[in-house]
Parts: structure tokens; sequence; C-alpha cells
């Protein structure tokens, strides 16, 4: 069964999405949220593997949704305006609904939504790279055979990830969620919603902007650390 929630501050939206979702095989609703800070709150308890997410809502928008989320579960946008659908697509969601939705398009989606799962669960049979173990990476006609040592960041393109390595920055089709599922807690830490460092990189720490840290590299670089993640750092690299 595929966990899901839908969030939209519009209860007959809800309702109309969920009576379409009921004709649908191994889709579980486990929660509703109207607004977007219910929604956070949801997300982080419950692990949701879909959410569909209505863009615009009172306060904050589902783009506000998304910013503040670090593991983010596959999304599907639902929104009456289909002025939104190149950003949508530009955060990484998986599809974008217009209102009213119709049954044959939110089963494509679905169809999406289930092969997306399938891949991640491939990817986390994988077992860890240890840091010192060598990969290959292609960008083009560009090839290079390095060890993860090597890479001090990743950042999140969209549906792929650039590689920054000596003075080099391929791009593979990667997403950010799947590398991090693979690379070893030891070396790599996920510092925000767009970037995974390495710590072997790192040269200072410091606080920063809403309880969070602000990581100075050694190759001068800043990195800004989430509120969330600079707890995490805390409880994986304190004493």
């Amino acid at each position: 069964m595929i966990s899901t929630i839908i969030v939209d501050d519009e209860r007959l939206a809800r309702e109309g999405l969920k009576s379409l979702l009921l004709k649908i095989p191994d889709i579980q609703i486990v929660a509703e949220a109207e607004n977007v800070d219910e929604a956070l709150d949801l997300i982080e308890k419950l692990k949701p593997q879909l959410v569909f997410l209505d863009i615009q809502m009172p306060e904050k928008s589902g783009f506000d949704l998304l910013e503040e989320l670090i593991e983010t579960p596959a999304i599907i946008f639902t929104t009456a305006y289909d002025e939104y659908a190149l950003k949508a697509f530009e955060v990484n969601a998986l599809d974008y609904l217009l209102k009213p939705i119709e049954q044959d398009r939110l089963n494509d989606a679905i169809s999406k939504i289930k092969k997306q799962i399938e891949d991640l669960k491939v990817d986390r049979l994988r077992s860890k790279l240890l840091p010192h173990e060598k990969v290959f990476l292609r960008d083009g006609d560009k090839c290079w055979y390095i060890s993860l040592n090597e890479i001090r960041l990743i950042e999140s393109a969209g549906n792929y990830a650039k590689i920054h390595f000596d003075k080099f920055q391929p791009l593979i089709h990667r997403t950010l969620n799947s590398l991090d599922e693979r690379l070893s807690d030891d070396t790599f830490f996920r510092a925000n919603r767009q970037q995974i460092i390495n710590l072997n990189f790192l040269d200072k720490i410091e606080p920063f902007f809403n309880a969070g840290f602000l990581f100075y590299m050694k190759d001068g670089s800043k990195i800004e650390v989430s509120r969330r993640q600079a707890v995490k750092f805390k409880e994986l690299k304190g004493l």
C-alpha cells in the first residue's frame, strides 16, 4: 500500500480527491491537512510515500512546505491554476494535476509513483557505499572513476545531481534522496534540502539564523544548515 497524505485548505477538494483515490488499488490515505504547518507535522510523524499538495493555501503555499522538508516524499501538486506548472517540476514534483482532477489523469500519476517507489526499493536494497570505494561518473562524453573521498559536495539539480570534485562538476541522473540512501553517514551529511557535504572537507562551524549552522568548507564556500539538520548533526556528531 502507498501511504498517502492529502494537503488542501478546501474540504470539498479533499473529499473529491479521496473519492477518486478510493477507486485506485494500493492507495492508503493516512491523513489529511488543511494548511502547511499541519502538513509538516503529519509528514514528519507519518513518513508518507506520497503527498497530494495544493499550491495556493492561506499564509503558506505548497512551495513553502517543500522548503521546510529535508526528506521529501513523492509530490503530486494539485491546483486550479496552470501557471505554476514549470515551478512545480523545478522543485522535483512527480506530477501536476489541474482541478477538477480527472480519474484517467490521476491514474496516470499513480502509475508514475508506483514506478518511483519500486526504484527506491531497489536503491535501499543496495549496500551503503564506503568512503574509499570508487564510483563511475559520466556526463556527456566525459567519464571519471573516482573515490568517494574525493567528492566534497553534491547538489540537487531537479532530477539530477551535481557532483563536485577537484575542478569538475558533472551532472548525473540521480536524485539527492537516492544518493543519500547509499552514502555513509560517517562521511557524508545532508546539510539541507539541496546539498550533501563530505565532512572531511568541513573547516569550521558557526551558529546561524533560526538555530541553524553555517558550515565553512575548506575550498572557501559556505553551506547553510537548516535548524532540523543542525539538530541531527549534533545528535550524530556531538559528545
